[in-house]
């Protein structure tokens, strides 16, 4: 524009060029707004703010946001606190309850099952189902019950895993892995004497070993204690002709306790 144009004049050639249907202003060589620079800018760096102090960083690995997670808990009822905030495990996500124990902690017999089923599930509270009036039954047998005034008469019980499976279908190895650290630490907290392995796969999860038929009844240690596989009282239920070897095993378990 010529810089000798008055505004009124300048005005009056705009509203006559867009009246004539211009609607983008060109210049006298065409301008490729495709092309690269032949310099790219350098992106700006922030600095963080002078007085913020470093973010540690969480671990990544589930297994070891568990470990660290379980190490961190003082009591049982702080490790319930800390499953209940793990959240890499993703049973809780379709459970209704987080199933953490019953029992009598501080008891001579700690009880380790595999996982919670439906009646658990709702209740919130482990071997409540009909293998877990069995359970009863088997312990008061010999003497013992759940929450006894006696800790020498009284069980603690609990599960591998704290959430109930889909369809009480078998734990996963990668389930089993993340709960571990917090079994561990469980077993830690409530002190027993000796531990009972229900069915298979709390053996594998805590002894590496499978094949109950062939573990029950014969003493072998872990987490620094006596253990003792026994048959799942599920397993019972499905096979009334072994509660023959149960019992022997609960004599077992007896003859333990009082010698």
């Amino acid at each position: 524009m010529s810089p000798d144009l008055d505004p009124a004049t300048a005005r009056a050639l705009l509203e006559w060029q867009i009246e004539m249907g211009v609607d983008a202003a060109l210049e006298a060589r065409p301008v490729d707004r495709f092309a690269l620079p032949e310099r790219m800018p350098a992106p700006q760096r922030r600095d963080p703010a002078p007085h913020a102090a470093p973010r540690a960083e969480a671990p990544r690995d589930p297994i070891a946001a568990a470990e660290a997670a379980a190490a961190e808990a003082a009591d049982l009822p702080a490790l319930r606190e800390a499953l209940g905030r793990y959240p890499h495990c993703d049973l809780r996500m379709g459970a209704q309850n987080l199933v953490f124990a019953d029992g009598r902690p501080g008891a001579r017999v700690m009880i380790v099952g595999e996982a919670p089923g439906r009646e658990e599930d709702r209740s919130g509270r482990p071997f409540v189902g009909q293998a877990g009036k069995l359970l009863d039954r088997m312990l008061g047998a010999i003497g013992l019950a759940r929450g006894h005034e006696d800790a020498g008469r009284a069980v603690y019980i609990t599960n591998v895993l704290p959430w109930r499976p889909p369809g009480n279908r078998d734990p996963e190895p990668a389930e089993v892995a993340m709960m571990l650290p917090f079994l561990r630490r469980h077993v830690a907290l409530a002190a027993p004497e000796v531990l009972v392995l229900m069915g298979n796969h709390a053996c594998n999860a805590v002894l590496g070993k499978r094949g109950i038929t062939k573990l029950r009844g014969r003493w072998d240690e872990a987490m620094g204690l006596p253990v003792l596989p026994m048959l799942h009282p599920a397993y019972l239920l499905r096979q009334p002709h072994a509660k023959r070897q149960a019992w022997a095993d609960l004599l077992e378990l007896r003859a333990r306790l009082e010698s």
